[in-house]
């Protein structure tokens, strides 16, 4: 009887979901808080168990006061002191509570007890998750805002395997209470967006601000894994995120896997070079070796703490106004078989780059980049949005410990360009000459003149062509990669 009532309710609870018409095109309204919880709740087979520390049970209350819980929640568990935290999943080496390894640490303690006492032949129908948050949220100075781990184990039928999804998260207001509520909403959404929303990862995406402000929480990480998601690719995830307005910036290691910012660029160095990378050319390298060779000279720089960044900003991920995402995973697949870490940001103008470092580290920063990129930054045209104008990026940009590592420019006539003889607009040459003669534009040395020749977009026109010799102007064993994989248009029978 209890089952009859429940299916009802569900059939009656979708019934009632406003829909809406555009276009030839059917849209469901988004279901409240409640009612997704709700769904969870009255749905037979679904059970779990929620581990919540650090901001409250903020999400299985929703779960609670939606009704029909007990269906749903076996246990709900907060160890807030550390003590008890470390009895039950462990003590972490590095002594942090907030992090993805207390997390999946906590996933795996909690769904092994799901496991171990809700038998599978008393329950056969039954599909088990766990979901699990650790985080900090704003001190009482109001000087950090926290951030935080947040992830489930599910499964959709009894006998597959768990699939997964954890993803990390920034706090932007202000007030404990105000990130607590967002959290708890966060939370129902994960979860409904595992049970229902599985086959369509970039809509689950989306769908976790759900009544969440985009100001609110930024997610700057997420990775899927598990049978539910073998088709996934972390990094395309990664470059959803950016065009979402989720986050404004992403990375991923060599290894292709998606890292967080965080542990990459914690207390370093960074030397960063942005380009377009369509595709990676022996220039680019060579830009990057003897800037690098230079950067890690410097009395202030500690090799040990360096970390490198190849950046490609959004604007140009664009082909024909929108982002091409195969476009971006072959750049992304060249530049990690050359061993580097990538990084995707919304940062038009080197200033936000440069303040967005500046939120993980004080240590010193250095760009690396070529005469063009460099009278751009001088354009004023760049910062007409600036209540300050030039000056005011200027300040954010040069205030910090930072040099740029200035590549020179040969042209047709065998002329180079350094920072010696480059010309600015003539109401910028004082500014110009200011920071040069500070110590804060560097030219570039022992850079291989032979190479200088080589621009991305005519070695692009010739793969797409298949012009012979564009091999040669690239990296050892990209071009192998670009015919094996038929990268940028390549096709070896044009």
């Amino acid at each position: 009887m209890a089952i009859v009532i429940a299916t009802f309710v569900a059939q009656q609870l979708t019934a009632v979901m406003p829909k809406t018409i555009k276009g030839d095109k059917e849209f469901e309204a988004i279901p409240s808080i409640k009612n997704k919880a709700l769904r969870i709740n009255l749905n037979e087979n679904i059970y779990g168990t929620f581990a919540e520390i650090g901001a409250g049970q903020e999400t299985v209350r929703n779960f609670f006061r939606a009704g029909g819980a007990s269906g749903t929640i076996a246990k709900t568990i907060s160890a807030y002191d550390k003590d008890f935290s470390d009895a039950i999943y462990g003590v972490e080496e590095d002594g942090r509570y907030v992090t993805e390894d207390r997390l999946k640490k906590m996933l795996t303690h909690e769904m092994n007890l799901i496991e171990e006492r809700i038998l599978r032949e008393k329950h056969p129908n039954k599909i088990y998750f766990a979901y699990a948050n650790t985080v900090a949220t704003i001190d009482f100075a109001k000087k950090y805002k926290g951030h935080g781990w947040v992830g489930i184990r599910f499964q959709t039928n009894p006998d597959e395997a768990y699939s997964e999804i954890i993803l990390h998260i920034r706090f932007h207001e202000t007030e404990a209470l105000l990130q607590q509520h967002t959290l708890g909403t966060l939370g129902v959404n994960l979860i409904y967006g595992a049970y229902y929303k599985h086959d369509s990862p970039k809509k689950l995406l989306r769908y976790l601000y759900d009544h969440i402000d985009k100001d609110k929480i930024e997610i700057d990480t997420i990775n899927f894994s598990g049978p539910k998601f073998n088709n996934v690719d972390n990094r395309l995830m990664s470059l959803q995120l950016i065009k979402n307005e989720m986050t404004d910036a992403v990375m991923f290691g060599p290894d292709g896997k998606n890292v967080l910012p965080a542990r990459i660029l914690h207390k370093k160095n960074i030397l960063a070079l942005r380009g377009s990378f369509r595709p990676v050319t022996k220039v680019n390298i060579d830009m990057f070796d003897k800037s690098h060779e230079m950067f890690i000279n410097e009395s202030k720089v500690d090799k040990a703490r360096t970390v490198t960044i190849f950046e490609i900003t959004l604007s140009n991920l664009r082909a024909e106004g929108e982002i091409d995402e195969e476009d971006f995973m072959d750049r992304a697949r060249l530049l990690c078989s050359l061993g580097h870490t990538v990084m995707i940001s919304n940062f038009q103008e080197y200033y936000k780059l440069v303040e967005y470092f500046s939120r993980y580290t004080k240590m010193r920063l250095g760009l690396a980049m070529g005469v063009n990129n460099l009278v751009d930054i001088f354009d004023e045209k760049y910062y007409r949005h600036l209540s300050g104008g030039i000056l005011e990026a200027f300040g954010k940009l040069f205030f910090k410990d930072l040099k740029v590592y200035l590549y020179p420019m040969k042209n047709k006539k065998g002329i180079f360009t350094t920072s010696e003889n480059l010309k600015v607009h003539p109401r910028m040459k004082e500014l110009y000459k200011f920071f040069k003669y500070n110590g804060k534009v560097i030219d570039v040395e022992n850079y291989n003149p032979d190479v200088m020749g080589i621009f991305s977009r005519e070695v692009l026109a010739m793969i797409e062509n298949n012009t012979p010799g564009w091999e040669e102007m690239l990296p050892p064993g990209v071009g192998e990669i670009i015919k094996e994989k038929k990268l940028f248009s390549y096709c070896s029978e044009k």
